[in-house]
Order: C-alpha cells, then sequence, then structure tokens
C-alpha cells in the first residue's frame, strides 16, 4: 500500500465518503457501486472507483452487468492505523466498532 496514492485518492471528498460508508459497516459487507448517492454521472463514479481501487482501499468484482466493492479493512488498518476511524468522524456516523466520532 503506497501511502502517497492512498492520501491522493482521499483528497477527493467523493471518494472519502465512499470510503467512510463502507467503514462504517460492521459487517464489512460488499456494496453495491450503484448503491453510493454521489453527486456525479456514471463514467466518473467508474473513475472514483478505479482510484480507490488502484491506492489498494477497496477490492472491486463484477457480477454481470455490475459491480462491488469491499473495503480492504486489514490492509487499511495495518498501514495507516486510524485512518478509518478519522473517515467515518468525518462523515458523522458510528465507526464499524461502534465508537460515535
Amino acid at each position: 500500500m503506497d501511502l502517497g496514492k492512498v492520501f491522493a485518492a482521499l483528497a477527493d471528498d467523493s471518494r472519502r465518503r465512499v470510503i467512510a460508508e463502507l467503514a462504517a459497516d460492521p459487517e464489512d459487507r460488499e456494496r453495491a457501486c450503484g448503491s453510493f448517492d454521489l453527486p456525479v454521472k456514471k463514467a466518473t463514479r467508474t473513475y472514483h472507483f478505479r482510484v480507490l481501487r488502484e491506492a489498494g482501499l477497496v477490492v472491486q468484482r463484477d457480477h454481470g452487468n455490475g459491480s462491488t466493492l469491499r473495503l480492504r479493512r486489514e490492509e487499511i488498518d495495518k498501514h495507516c492505523p486510524g485512518l478509518l476511524r478519522l473517515l467515518t468522524a468525518e462523515l458523522g456516523r458510528p465507526d464499524a466498532d461502534g465508537t460515535a466520532p
């Protein structure tokens, strides 16, 4: 995990929101890419998901005409401890362990 790529990926508000929403899920479920409420066009969403994937923050799986994202929580916590807690606090949600911001 390249720290420069991680921080560059998280420099965008939409990408931070995606990671924070995934981090807030206590069960670390995969989530459909179309389920994120981002105020951008589909092509831009696809770009954001690619940036997150290339930074090593998510795993993306294709399912026919759709795809899902899963947070790489263990890897993120290993290389950037506390980062997910900061992102969920920014979103104003408790993180996966139930800790409120």
